[in-house]
């Protein structure tokens, strides 16, 4: 008798978490390695998030909370939909759950049928497709090319459209390219998804605060609000208020799918810590002057990665609106030769090469279903990115 399930088959380990693993393995060996694989703000938590948390210890809310989340945090969710993208939820739409990758697994576990299609844009977060797998359906993939931003566009969501489409995924900001959607961006994809009544659609709006130059992104039912019946709007504050390690995301949704995710949720981890929520309010009701100085500091790495990495023979990056990542093409090295003899033919030959010989980790473009390219992570420190990215230069400029 086999002991391991065979759904998990279906999946993979994350390779985010996997390069980001090898690297400190590597520090702790005494390599100077500096990472720039892993997807979290390098700022603390500010002040007054950490101060609610503490108050709600020393005021004993330390007990279980309703699956769904306390009412004082579902009240203060659904203020920030209305309050940053204009959206109406109840309270009762809103589910708060242990980060979102536990959103989406919820979402998906709870409406997918063995052979449904997931459309999901690429490149792609890599636990899309393998927690879309996990509830047994079919990942539908689609390339969005350079030449428009690594945005879908409408003609290519309508042409992967099939009678077994359940979901469409959109993620903007998105991870791994930083690329976001604008009124004008979605406004034709939403006509799209007027003609196609059965299909659902998640939208991973994670990075939302995130965004530069003044671009302001948009979200499904902000640009269609007919769409709202059939749409799940997900955020959270691992990112925007550098809390990561607090696990809170949450969605708005119709109350059916609410209440399906509630029950799902309720028998595997209930509901998410009652310290962490207590903290989530106070970040999405309280200050952003924190919020705020983070973005001018991650506008500015941003300018200066892509200014650095377009300065390296073979590699080619582009601008990004918003999240904090940058996904240059590394095509220009393909089919050359490290220093050390290693010979460049893949995107991860590229990053394990980079990795063993000038200590900087970055993850492969096919990681994110999008060969030819890499990921670099521009939350950390800009003395440590102005030192990888000239290591980089120099990796590149080595190659035969």
């Amino acid at each position: 008798m086999t002991l391991i399930a065979d759904r998990l088959n279906r999946i993979s380990p994350s390779q985010t978490i996997a390069i980001t693993t090898k690297a400190r393995a590597l520090k702790a060996e005494g390599r100077d390695i500096i990472s720039l694989s892993a997807g979290e703000p390098d700022f603390d938590t500010p002040d007054h998030i950490k101060q609610a948390a503490i108050k709600a210890i020393n005021e004993g809310e330390t007990r279980y909370t309703d699956v769904a989340g306390t009412p004082a945090l579902r009240k203060a969710v659904a203020a920030k939909f209305k309050r940053d993208s204009g959206i109406d939820y109840k309270p009762e739409e809103i589910i708060v759950s242990t980060g979102g990758k536990q959103v989406i697994f919820n979402a998906m576990l709870a409406t997918v049928q063995a052979g449904d299609e997931v459309i999901i844009p690429t490149p792609c977060w890599v636990s899309y497709p393998d927690i879309v797998q996990l509830a047994e359906g079919s990942p539908v993939f689609v390339s969005c090319s350079p030449n428009n931003g690594f945005k879908m566009r409408a003609e290519d969501l309508e042409a992967a459209i099939t009678p077994k489409t359940k979901w469409v995924f959109l993620n903007s900001p998105s991870n791994p390219t930083g690329a976001a959607y604008s009124t004008a961006d979605l406004r034709p994809i939403c006509d799209v998804l007027l003609k196609h009544p059965n299909i659902w659609v998640f939208t991973d709006d994670i990075y939302e605060k995130l965004t530069y130059d003044g671009f302001k992104p948009a979200t499904i039912v902000e640009v269609e609000p007919q769409l709202k019946d059939r749409t799940i709007t997900m955020n959270g504050c691992s990112k925007a208020y550098a809390m990561t390690g607090w696990r809170i995301g949450f969605c708005g949704a119709p109350l059916q799918l609410i209440k399906a995710m509630d029950k799902l949720q309720s028998q595997s981890t209930s509901n998410t810590s009652s310290i962490s929520q207590a903290a989530a309010v106070a970040a999405l009701e309280g200050p952003e002057e924190a919020l705020h100085e983070m973005v001018k500091v991650y506008q500015a790495r941003r300018d200066l990665v892509v200014d650095m990495l377009n300065q390296a023979p073979g590699l080619n990056c582009q601008k990004p609106e918003g999240a904090f990542y940058v996904f240059p093409s590394m095509q220009g090295c393909i089919g050359k030769t490290t220093p050390k003899g290693k010979k460049i033919e893949t995107d991860e030959d590229f990053v394990i090469a980079l990795l063993d010989e000038e200590g900087v980790a970055a993850v492969h473009g096919s990681a994110f279903v999008y060969p030819g390219h890499f990921r670099i992570s521009y939350a950390t420190s800009t003395e440590a990115l102005v030192e990888a990215c000239t290591r980089i230069q120099r990796f590149c400029a080595a190659l035969s």
